[in-house]
């Protein structure tokens, strides 16, 4: 015998026995599966249907399986199919494989007015349910800077210029290269229409205000939100799921002092660092292509952007980004801190930070442009 997997049939009267041979192991996965399929399509030609294992030499877990398996299909209209000569050292591995439950197919419901409401407010407890999150950790972490400031010497510098580096300095490339490109394409679209009317000067106009009110400070602010934003969650996340957090609590340490405020401190200082840079690359692009493709020389590039902006223009990108900042750093944290034991958890939460804190940095920006407009600047 060469261990080849059999299921031969033997017809027993009124019933019919199964009778199984050979090596029922998975390194014979394409032999087995085509053979218990093919023996499935017997199910309700015979009252009676044994299957007889004594000949099975060798049977690990996936044999045990598909003799289960053809067993719970063969066994129909209240007529159960039975397993015969099953040996003493292969009985518990199929009756431990007959204890897993296969899963029902759910039934499809009827789409009803109280349905989409249970959805509605389903949605809406969600949405709450985030709010009371970002809300707690804001005062944990204002809690925690509140120690800080009493007892300096739990200051963790040396972290905290780490995610400066990771945040601020490591961004820099990246962030220069693609708002030195925004700039460069709103010059060109700028003077591709203004140049219809011959007003091809009033580019100047719309750059610097674009950029330094809303274009830089946003577009950094979501370059962040997808940089360093799931970074946070996802070492948050695979702190949690190594439950490195539970034993920093264990030990009597605060992770929020420990590991969040760092982060929310870094991010904080590092953005209005990176809309400076980014503000300052997208008016050069700009200018760059004002002179190259819209005859505009440098010299008049700059009379023209120094009449355009004031101070204010300035001041209300800067004071946007570190509440930017705080909203990403408070969002990641959230998400990296609700992760589970699982990997699957981990890429959730990851996406769930990146989309949330674009979300919110988006909302920041108009809720900043409504309060700004009211009082004039």
């Amino acid at each position: 015998m060469n261990g080849d997997p059999t299921l031969e049939r033997i017809a027993r009267g009124n019933g019919l026995a199964l009778a199984a041979g050979g090596h029922w192991i998975a390194r014979h996965a394409a032999v087995l599966e085509a053979i218990v399929t093919d023996a499935e399509q017997l199910g309700g030609t015979r009252p009676n249907i044994f299957i007889d294992v004594s000949q099975v030499s060798r049977l690990d877990t996936f044999g045990a399986w598909l003799i289960e398996r053809l067993r719970r299909n063969l066994s129909q209209g209240g007529i159960e199919a039975q397993i015969a000569g099953l040996s003493a050292n292969y009985s518990s591995l199929v009756n431990e494989v007959r204890r897993v439950k296969t899963a029902a197919p759910a039934d499809s419901e009827p789409v009803t007015v109280s349905g989409m409401l249970e959805g509605v407010g389903r949605s809406v407890v969600g949405i709450g349910g985030t709010f009371v999150g970002l809300i707690d950790m804001l005062g944990a972490v204002l809690a925690a800077a509140g120690h800080v400031l009493i007892h300096p010497r739990s200051f963790r510098l040396t972290s905290t210029i780490h995610h400066m580096e990771q945040v601020c300095w490591r961004a820099v490339p990246i962030i220069v290269l693609i708002t030195f490109l925004i700039g460069c394409i709103i010059s060109q679209q700028g003077i591709f229409h203004f140049r219809q009317f011959g007003a091809d000067i009033f580019v100047v106009d719309m750059l610097g205000v674009l950029v330094l009110r809303e274009i830089g400070v946003l577009l950094v602010a979501i370059m962040v939100a997808g940089r360093s934003g799931s970074a946070y969650t996802a070492e948050l996340g695979s702190m949690k799921m190594r439950e490195e957090i539970d034993a920093l609590r264990t030990m009597g340490f605060d992770p929020i002092e420990v590991l969040v405020l760092p982060r929310m401190l870094a991010l904080v200082l590092a953005l209005p660092i990176l809309t400076f840079l980014g503000a300052m690359a997208a008016l050069y692009g700009g200018g760059l292509v004002a002179w190259l493709y819209g005859g505009v020389d440098p010299e008049a590039f700059l009379l023209r952007l120094r009449d355009a902006i004031s101070i204010n223009h300035f001041v209300v990108g800067l004071i946007k980004a570190p509440v930017m900042a705080a909203t990403i750093g408070i969002v990641a944290c959230v998400e990296g801190l609700a992760v589970q034991g699982s990997a699957e958890s981990l890429g959730q939460h990851t996406t769930s930070s990146v989309v949330k804190g674009i979300f919110f940095v988006i909302v920041m920006d108009g809720v900043f442009a409504i309060f700004f407009a009211s009082i004039g600047i």
